[in-house]
């Protein structure tokens, strides 16, 4: 039996820029040619691209780390390196990407061939080509290609169903989707049949077509980890419609209604918009005599707990049917096509509203304050430490094998003001200085 895997945690990492060279032009007949060492090229981004041929993130159980290919260092006569090609990556569709470390949410992949650069390329480093003046036409300076930035994300796949069946164990879950599309979920007369979510393609009397999901029995307490609800629950987000469904038959004398109501405190505690999500109340087994006497006895106290609790909220509509014997079931999906393409109308007008807005505030942006060069520290040896996202990317960018190259970047951190920060920590000419695995003499 497969396993749907829902959840991974990946390494990923754009290439590096190529170099860009230090070297000059030397032919015969052409004395002083000047510089001519050029550019590197542009390191490779790692993209995700959707495939909806994909179901589950099990491939990223074997495979972790991604990396991209390095740009190609710059040559002589002044030639570019060639750029590295895109690490492209498949998903499958519904897959949520988000930053492992910080939680900020980086995409959503619902299309077919949606795209997003989860890791961009480093540019590449110039040639001394580009940095000839007047004063200065022969110069040995040469940059090193820019970083490819590197993360680790955390991708989570959401189910893209229209509609969600969502209940107690064994409350027949499985036997609908059965009956209604031509998926073959497992099916037995004991809890937790279904472990995997499974989906199924509907077809209405009308010949209108939505996707069902059945979704694993939930639990009391799903939603704080307990059973295998809060590993499916996230599976319910998309879903534009949701199918509660009861056992009416009160199997193991269990009470339908405390059923519903522990089952709706679980999808709140998870998330409390999905309370106000267009429900149907999906009354199943009634092929069971005392079903009937059930059902009426769950309508009044279906209506007391919307008014004590929800006031503001319409009492969900309530389907009887059997599974068994199919009773009820075309009218049920024909009601439930209905309610999708009015909630995916609803959707989409406040997506245009969404739209409108963000054109609004993007007009009256503000420029967020921008980091600090450099952060000064002190290690328990004496030695200052210098810091910073902006600094160490100049610094791996800056070639420093050559004097031209190292004297630019020292003049680089003095405009900064790295050198009148050190002298306000108490630094003193021979102190020592570190950026990363780099260390140099303060000179005052």
């Amino acid at each position: 039996m497969s396993t749907f895997y829902d959840y991974a945690k990946i390494w990923v990492k754009a290439g590096k820029g190529g170099d860009g060279l230090v070297a000059f032009l030397r032919e015969k007949y052409r004395p002083d040619g000047g510089p001519a060492g050029g550019d590197g090229g542009r390191g490779g981004d790692v993209i995700f691209k959707v495939d909806e041929g994909l179901r589950t993130l099990i491939d990223f159980r074997y495979n972790r780390h991604f990396k991209a290919k390095p740009g190609e260092n710059g040559m002589t006569k002044g030639r570019y390196g060639r750029g590295a090609d895109d690490l492209v990556v498949p998903v499958p569709p519904g897959t949520t990407v988000r930053d492992f470390d910080t939680g900020d949410l980086i995409g959503d992949l619902v299309e077919d061939g949606q795209e997003l650069i989860v890791a961009k390329g480093g540019r590449g480093g110039r040639g001394n080509i580009k940095f000839a003046t007047h004063n200065n036409p022969a110069p040995e300076i040469a940059e090193n290609g820019e970083p490819g930035q590197e993360r680790t994300l955390q991708l989570e796949l959401k189910l893209l169903a229209d509609a969600g069946l969502v209940g107690f164990p064994s409350v027949g879950k499985s036997t609908l989707l059965s009956v209604v599309s031509a998926a073959k979920p497992k099916v037995g007369d004991y809890h937790f049949t279904t472990i995997n979510p499974n989906l199924g393609v509907v077809t209405t009397r009308n010949h209108e077509e939505f996707v069902l999901a059945d979704l694993p029995g939930l639990i009391e307490g799903a939603s704080e980890g307990i059973g295998l609800g809060m590993r499916f629950l996230r599976h319910i987000e998309r879903t534009k419609v949701i199918l509660h469904v009861v056992d009416m038959g009160a199997y193991e004398n269990r009470d339908p209604f405390e059923d519903y109501v522990k089952i709706n405190k679980e999808l709140s505690n998870y998330d409390e918009e999905l309370i106000a999500r267009p429900t149907i109340i999906v009354a199943n087994k009634m092929d069971i005599p005392e079903a009937v006497l059930y059902l009426e006895e769950f309508k009044e106290k279906l209506n007391t707990y919307f008014s004590d609790n929800y006031p503001d909220l319409s009492v969900p509509e309530i389907y009887p049917i059997s599974a068994f014997t199919h009773a009820g079931i075309n009218d049920l999906m024909d009601h439930t096509a209905v309610l999708i393409d009015e909630e995916t109308e609803r959707r989409e007008a406040l997506e245009a509203e969404k739209a409108v807005e963000d054109q609004r505030e993007s007009v009256n942006y503000q420029i967020e304050e921008e980091e600090p060069y450099f952060y000064i520290n002190r290690d328990s040896d004496g030695t200052f430490i210098l810091s910073g996202r902006r600094i160490e990317k100049d610094f791996k960018m800056a070639n420093l094998e050559y004097d031209e190259s190292a004297m630019r970047f020292a003049r680089r951190l003095k405009k900064q003001g790295v050198d009148e920060a050190l002298r306000e920590k108490g630094a003193k000419s021979g102190d020592i200085v570190r950026l990363l695995d780099y260390e140099f003499e303060f000179l005052d």
